[in-house]
């Protein structure tokens, strides 16, 4: 299996496990950065080129090698279940993709059948109940986990567990795991445990948020969208997230972990 999602910095200074909808494209540009001195020129994740990935076959020799013998710092980031599912329906459901078409074809007309889901409109910039599509959706990405029906379920909404878990599982090790919510001490804690070519200044670093303006502006507080049923459903789906990255399922409301990551607990429960 490998390590799939990972990506390392050609310096191998520092190795990165994506966790979709979790400052991967902040990220990604950060590591180009500190090994090239400039950002890549459009979405870091059609980089084919200055940073090793594993989904590039000539890396994952590189990155095999490096992650078994443990040689660079690994990390990975992770954010509030609730405000991740809610992104991933304004994103990729509501929203209209780079390539100008909807999120996996014909993925959205099914649910619109299926679910009764609303989209906003053909560009996703029409007004509709918010809340009560995002609630059918709810129940269509809890059967995409549990039954894999109608389709298999996506990277994007997948419990972020199973993303970590897989670099634990065959042999990897992290030296660091924090919070979207507290990005900047997070993604500074890496730069000060490692050697980069070229010096990164956070303070002046943009964000480099590639779904931000694909649909329709999120229009109402979190916890507007997650009433007991839907917080059920939240709760079947990201269980392990909530415990393993300690954030607060009894209030949507607040998006902030409770406590820091305990990285040994991490490493015992998703090693198998």
């Amino acid at each position: 299996m490998g390590f799939p999602g990972t990506w390392m910095t050609q310096s191998e200074s520092m190795v990165y496990r994506v966790v979709p909808k979790c400052a991967c494209s902040t990220i990604g540009q950060i590591m180009y950065y500190s090994d090239h001195g400039v950002f890549f020129d459009g979405d870091i994740h059609d980089a084919t080129s200055g940073l090793h990935k594993w989904s590039m076959e000539d890396s994952q020799p590189r990155i095999t090698a490096n992650v078994k013998a443990h040689k660079s710092f690994a990390f990975t980031c992770v954010r509030n279940p609730y405000t991740r599912i809610l992104s991933s329906f304004f994103d990729k459901i509501c929203g209209i993709q780079r390539n100008g078409r909807r999120y996996r074809g014909n993925m959205v007309p099914q649910l619109i059948h299926r679910y009764g889901i609303e989209v906003g409109g053909d560009d996703g910039k029409q007004e509709f109940d918010q809340i009560a599509s995002f609630r059918r959706f709810l129940l269509f990405a809890r059967d995409t986990i549990r039954w894999k029906k109608p389709m298999e379920p996506d990277i994007h909404w997948s419990a972020m567990s199973g993303h970590v878990a897989t670099f634990i599982a065959n042999g990897g090790r992290y030296d660091h795991i924090f919070f979207t919510e507290k990005f900047n001490e997070g993604m500074q804690t890496v730069l000060d445990r490692t050697e980069t070519p070229h010096k990164v200044d956070l303070a002046t670093i943009p964000r480099f948020n590639e779904s931000e303006g694909h649909g329709p502006k999120r229009a109402h507080p979190v916890e507007a969208y997650f009433d007991d049923l839907s917080m059920h459903l939240v709760y079947e789906i990201y269980k392990r997230d909530f415990q393993l990255f300690k954030y607060d399922f009894e209030n949507p409301g607040n998006k902030m972990p409770l406590s820091e990551v305990d990285l040994d607990e991490v490493h015992a429960k998703l090693k198998d």
